[in-house]
């Protein structure tokens, strides 16, 4: 990903479970922003993203499993923030610190046995784990993850853009396809050129795409919140159809704001923007094609 920004999994794949949770960590802090769009969005601490609210930085990014149950792993992402006194300060003491941690959900309740899903344990244990370097496909919030009638995960991408860098993390979990059905071909080349012939698309109602887009760049709330909007034309770009009434997608976009933004800064930010795209709609395709076939769901590489 990003200097400063880590990324640390925790799940459960074994008999009755395929859930999890995806921390993005940013211990310094970061300007954060976020974009939700789709009709079934499960979410926290969004509204104080706004950038006509008070809280300017985000300490951590939650995303989970288990639907609205999975909430409550920000819970232990608080618990391990607030250990180490990292968070928005409300009081005298260091350790008078509120962590800022907004979160969303995919919905995988039928991966696994019910009232099997992450709770705060996951959170503080995906904290625990959290590095530069992390593993991708089934783990984390991908562990119980499907797009479309096919396996997804979590994928990543990330490309340069003048001084800056930007990457972007993604939980693939759509209700769309990431192949044409008609034609059997992949919506992006970067899947593979090859038809495919599809399994029957799932019959149940398992969605939602979220994930993050992180930069280096001295952003403000406003100009981060531009950088998520971005990101979601990326997600439409892989797959189709995107934001349904039965997706939540929801995009959360983090400036670190280690290298200032160049002059003119509208121009600047443009193209960033249409860098968030890219990489975003190139993590979607990482996630397919990370993914490994699991409880009877096919994988793209398997097929």
């Amino acid at each position: 990903m990003i200097p400063g920004v880590l990324v640390g999994h925790h799940h459960r794949v074994e008999p009755g479970w395929a859930t999890g949770t995806t921390v993005v960590l940013v211990p310094a802090g970061a300007v954060g922003a976020v974009d939700g769009r789709g009709g079934a969005p499960g979410t926290r601490e969004t509204d104080l993203l706004d950038p006509s609210n008070l809280v300017q930085q985000v300490h951590a990014i939650c995303l989970s499993g288990g639907s609205a149950y999975g909430l409550a792993a920000a819970d232990g992402v608080m618990r391990w923030l607030s250990e180490r006194s990292i968070g928005f300060q409300v009081g005298a003491r260091p350790h008078h610190v509120v962590p800022i941690v907004p979160g969303a959900v995919i919905f995988d309740l039928p991966m696994s046995e019910w009232g099997n899903r992450p709770d705060s344990s996951f959170g503080y244990a995906a904290c625990e784990a959290a590095s530069p370097d992390f593993e991708l496909g089934c783990v984390g919030a991908g562990a119980g993850a499907r797009v479309g009638s096919l396996k997804g995960g979590v994928g990543v991408a990330s490309t340069t853009v003048g001084a800056h860098q930007i990457g972007a993390l993604a939980v693939v979990n759509a209700a769309g396809e990431v192949v044409d059905r008609a034609s059997g071909l992949p919506w992006l080349p970067a899947l593979g050129t090859s038809a495919v012939a599809l399994p029957e698309r799932k019959p149940d109602g398992l969605n939602t795409t979220i994930g993050v887009v992180a930069v280096d760049a001295d952003l403000s709330k406003a100009e981060c919140r531009r950088l998520a909007m971005a990101a979601q034309d990326g997600l439409a770009r892989a797959v189709r159809p995107a934001h349904s009434m039965f997706d939540g997608d929801t995009v959360f976009a983090l400036a670190t704001g280690a290298v200032p933004l160049a002059e003119p800064r509208v121009f600047a930010l443009d193209a960033l923007c249409a860098a968030a795209a890219e990489v975003f709609a190139d993590a979607v395709v990482s996630g397919a094609r990370e993914a490994t076939s699991l409880n009877g769901v096919t994988a793209f590489r398997d097929l």
